[in-house]
């Protein structure tokens, strides 16, 4: 594989750009593989990454049914934070806060990381009291955060209306080193890297059926043949539920579409990322200066890739309170994802009663903002059958009653 550097556009360019390399391979599938992961959206190419950069297993197949990185990784707002109050939570999201940092040199593509900074409006008592919990844990976590004054919340973000009509801001929990990320890149960076390691990315390749012998798996069936292997990784999102019952066992989750939108594209005005949670709705600007506004998942089970009216008025209604300039634009467009929620609003990274196969789901909405340090410990998990990163996320804490409770901790699941 060719690097990217600014020496190569200055060579392309004398070429009229036309001694640019596939980024990826598009193989046939072998017949056989040390392991299959089934998804080849960020948090799946992340694994498949790691699996050949920390552990030495090349022989890796990553299928997808659709394109790379269709699903939800190309569906998100891209808020990148790790300020979440339990300690398992804080260290597999600041794990994966510190690889985005060096994520574009690690993969030699540029993935756009923006350490813009991330804060999280404090409009009741209550969560005043909650955020400040929030910032001593975190302290003692080792994860840069700070409860932050109303007036400096306005000095980071001049926009913003501190005298809500309902809900005044009281302060915010803010962390600086947050940010936002390119969503595409994340998936085309993970794939070049796969591919120039030798690992086989196949699209348009569905999985029907997922085959064992003896309680120990086998491999797969898709709709390009079968293909065997050692093992398993399942990390379709939403559609999680659908390969496990092809395993032979029930996940603990529910599928429903998370709801965003984008504004028409306007002059700078917005260098943070902000989220507010008693209204609901967060919001930070892109580089082309849309406002990329994400809400509320809806309330029924579903797996709708489009938007609704409903939560267009619910998130605008509620923003434009704390926003008041957003009145006066335009929605360019709006789009739906599937994402997976468990009862504790924490994913789950875990072997199965599957032998050989292994489950990473139920990231909700806060997935994109996980992929690398999910990435990290699954593919230790996989290569190991055991990792400090996904410990406390296994499939056996709704059993044993161990719940990681961020919908409540944290005061917001995103």
């Amino acid at each position: 594989m060719r690097r990217y550097s600014a020496f190569a556009i200055a060579r392309e360019a004398f070429r009229h750009h036309l001694g640019w390399e596939r980024a990826w391979k598009s193989p046939t599938p072998k017949a056989s593989y040390d392991a299959v992961i089934v998804g080849a959206g960020g948090h799946g190419l992340a694994t498949a990454y790691y699996l050949g950069k920390n552990h030495g297993i090349t022989n890796v197949a990553v299928i997808e049914k659709g394109w790379l990185g269709g699903g939800n990784t190309g569906r998100n707002t891209t808020i990148i934070r790790s300020n979440y109050l339990q300690d398992a939570s804080a260290a597999i999201y600041e794990k994966a806060r510190s690889l985005y940092e060096t994520m574009s040199q690690d993969l030699n593509y540029n993935v756009m990381f923006s350490p813009r900074g991330v804060m999280m409006l404090a409009q009741t008592e209550h969560e005043v009291r909650g955020y400040k919990r929030t910032a001593h844990a975190n302290s003692l976590q080792g994860v840069e955060t700070s409860f932050i004054s109303p007036a400096r919340v306005k000095e980071l973000c001049p926009i913003i209306s501190l005298e809500g009509p309902r809900y005044p801001v009281l302060g915010a929990l803010w962390q600086a080193r947050g940010g936002t990320a390119r969503h595409d890149a994340v998936a085309w960076g993970y794939a070049r890297a796969c591919s120039d390691m030798g690992m086989d990315i196949i699209q348009q390749c569905e999985v029907t059926g997922i085959r064992s012998e003896a309680g120990q798996v086998t491999g797969v069936e898709t709709t390009k043949g079968a293909i065997s292997c050692k093992r398993l990784g399942i990390v379709v999102a939403g559609h999680s539920g659908v390969l496990t019952e092809m395993a032979g066992f029930r996940l603990p989750i529910e599928s429903v579409a998370l709801q965003a939108l984008v504004s028409e594209p306007i002059k700078p005005c917005m260098d943070v990322v902000v989220m507010a949670n008693t209204v609901h709705g967060y919001m930070s600007q892109s580089d082309k200066g849309e406002m990329v506004i994400g809400g509320g998942a809806d309330g029924y089970n579903n797996y709708t890739q489009r938007g609704s009216f409903h939560h267009i008025e619910e998130t605008v209604r509620a923003l434009i309170e704390t926003f008041p300039m957003l009145s006066r634009l335009k929605m360019l467009r709006q789009w739906g994802g599937i994402v997976d929620m468990t009862g504790d609003r924490s994913p789950i990274l875990s072997k199965t009663p599957l032998e050989g196969c292994f489950i990473n789901c139920g990231w909700g909405t806060g997935g994109f903002k996980a992929i690398p340090g999910s990435g990290w410990g699954f593919a230790e998990l996989m290569a190991k059958d055991e990792s400090p990163l996904t410990a406390e996320f296994g499939l056996n804490r709704f059993r044993e009653g161990r719940f990681i409770d961020e919908s409540v901790a944290a005061g917001v699941a995103h």
